[in-house]
C-alpha cells in the first residue's frame, strides 16, 4: 500500500484556507510570493501573447516565455459546467466548451508571472480576480482573461481570507473590504479571540468563530457591519480549535467547519449549518478520530451525526442554502481522496463511492448542485481532473495534466 503520511499536514493547511461558494465563492491554496507591479507579456502554450501590465501601466511584449507546465493545480473556479479558470505556480489558464473532446481537455494559458495562485474568484465569465500567495497581489480581468492586471494587494499577506465579490467593485477577504474592485482595502470590525478568518457575506452581515478558553468556543453573527457581534452558538470542546472555515452563500445562512486536534495522521473536525441567522444549528458532520480526539462541539451522546469519509478534512464547498460538498483525505490509503455532500441543508449526508489518487492538493468546484469538477494533484504523478453531472453519484476522468518534472518525466 502506498503511504505518504506527511502529506496530511500540507492538505490540512490547504483545507483551512480553501473552499468556495457559488454565490460569492472563492478557492484558496498554500502558495509562494508574487512580485508586485511586474510588467510583462508572455506567450502561452498555443503561442498566444498574454498581457500582464503593472498597476496603472501599459503592457510590454515578450514572446520568449516557455510553455507552462501544469504539474500542480493550486486554484480552481468554475464559470459554469463547461468553463473554468485554474491556477498554479506562476500561471492562470482557462477552458471553455469545445466542439469535441471531454470537458476541460483543452486549456488556454492567459497569464504568466512569478508566485503561485492562491485563490481565484469569478463574478461571471468576464470578470474574475486572482490572489497570489504571500505577497497578496491581486490580479483582475474584465474581458474573460484576455488581459490580467495587477490591480492591488489583498491585506493580511499570506493569510488572506476567502475572496469574494458581490459586484464589479465591492468585495471581501476575511474582514477586509474593497469598494473599488480591489485597488484599496479597509478593515471591518471583528471580535477578539478569533479562530481562523471571519467571513463577511456582505457589508452588513458577517460571521466569526472565537475561543477565549481552551474548553469552549463561540460562533458570532453581525447584521450591522461589525458594530455589534451576537453569540449565536456556544459549545464546550475537549481540545482547543485549530481552525475554522466559514461559508455564507445567502444572507442568514452559513456553513461552518471547525477543525480540532491532530494525531497519528488523523484530524478531528465538525461541520455545522444554520439557515436562520444562527437561531438554530444542525450538526452536519462529526468526524472524531482516534488520533485527533472528539469532533469539536460534539458530545459522546450525539452519536447520530453523520461522518465524512477519510481521516482528515478535505475542501469545503458550499453551493447554496441546501447543498454543500466536503472532501475527505486519508494519508495511508491507496485512494486517499473522497467526496461527500448534502442536498437538504445537512439533514442527511451522502458519502461518494469513489476514491481518487493524489497525495497533494485537492480542488473541488461546483457550477450548481449537479455539475462539478474535482482536481487532485500529487508530487510524483500528474494531476487528474474529474467531472460529475449527476450530483456526485458518478465522477468521470476528464483530463490528465503534466507530470511533475521531479518524477523524471
Amino acid at each position: 500500500m502506498k503511504k505518504k503520511t506527511s502529506v496530511w499536514v500540507l492538505l490540512l493547511a490547504v483545507a483551512i484556507v480553501t473552499a468556495g461558494c457559488e454565490t460569492g465563492s472563492q478557492t484558496g491554496q498554500t502558495a509562494q510570493n508574487e512580485q508586485k507591479g511586474a510588467t510583462s507579456a508572455q506567450a502561452n502554450g498555443s503561442g498566444t501573447t498574454v498581457d500582464t501590465p503593472k498597476i496603472g501601466g501599459q503592457a510590454t511584449t515578450d514572446t520568449t516565455i516557455a510553455k507552462v507546465r501544469m504539474d500542480n493545480i493550486t486554484a480552481l473556479r468554475l464559470i459554469d459546467g463547461q468553463s473554468a479558470w485554474i491556477g498554479g505556480n506562476g500561471w492562470i489558464a482557462r477552458t471553455d466548451t469545445a466542439a469535441s473532446g471531454s470537458v476541460g481537455s483543452t486549456w488556454n494559458v492567459q497569464y504568466q508571472g512569478q508566485g503561485t495562485v492562491q485563490q481565484i474568484f469569478a463574478l461571471n465569465g468576464q470578470q474574475a480576480w486572482a490572489v497570489m500567495a504571500d505577497s497578496g497581489s491581486l490580479l483582475a480581468t474584465r474581458d474573460g482573461g484576455k488581459r490580467w492586471e495587477v490591480v492591488g494587494t489583498v491585506p493580511e499577506q499570506g493569510q488572506a481570507g476567502f475572496l469574494h465579490f458581490v459586484s464589479s467593485k465591492e468585495g471581501f477577504s476575511g474582514n477586509q473590504y474593497t469598494k473599488d474592485g480591489g485597488q484599496s482595502w479597509s478593515s471591518l470590525p471583528v471580535p477578539g479571540h478569533l479562530v481562523g478568518q471571519p467571513y463577511y457575506h456582505d457589508r452588513q452581515n458577517g460571521w466569526a468563530v472565537t475561543q477565549d478558553t481552551d474548553r469552549s468556543f463561540q460562533i458570532l453573527h453581525t447584521v450591522n457591519g461589525g458594530q455589534k457581534w451576537t453569540t449565536v452558538m456556544s459549545r464546550t470542546t475537549e481540545a482547543p480549535l485549530n481552525g475554522a472555515i466559514i461559508r455564507s452563500v445567502e444572507r442568514g445562512n452559513a456553513w461552518i467547519e471547525l477543525v480540532g486536534d491532530t494525531g497519528m495522521n488523523q484530524t478531528s473536525y465538525s461541520l455545522w449549518h444554520t439557515a436562520d441567522s444562527g437561531q438554530s444549528w444542525r450538526a452536519v458532520l462529526a468526524n472524531a478520530t482516534a488520533g485527533g480526539g472528539p469532533a469539536p462541539g460534539i458530545s459522546q451522546q450525539e452519536n447520530q451525526v453523520p461522518k465524512n469519509e477519510g481521516t482528515a478534512p478535505g475542501m469545503l464547498y458550499a453551493v447554496n442554502s441546501r447543498t454543500a460538498w466536503m472532501g475527505g483525505y486519508c494519508a495511508p490509503c491507496d485512494k486517499p481522496n473522497t467526496i461527500g455532500w448534502t442536498t437538504d441543508g445537512g439533514k442527511t449526508w451522502n458519502n461518494g463511492k469513489q476514491g481518487f489518487d493524489g497525495y497533494g492538493g485537492q480542488q473541488i468546484g461546483m457550477a450548481n448542485a449537479k455539475e462539478g469538477w474535482a482536481i487532485f494533484s500529487d508530487s510524483e504523478q500528474a494531476p487528474v481532473m474529474y467531472t460529475t453531472s449527476d450530483g456526485g453519484q458518478h465522477w468521470t476522468q476528464s483530463h490528465v495534466f503534466d507530470k511533475p518534472v521531479a518524477s523524471g518525466s
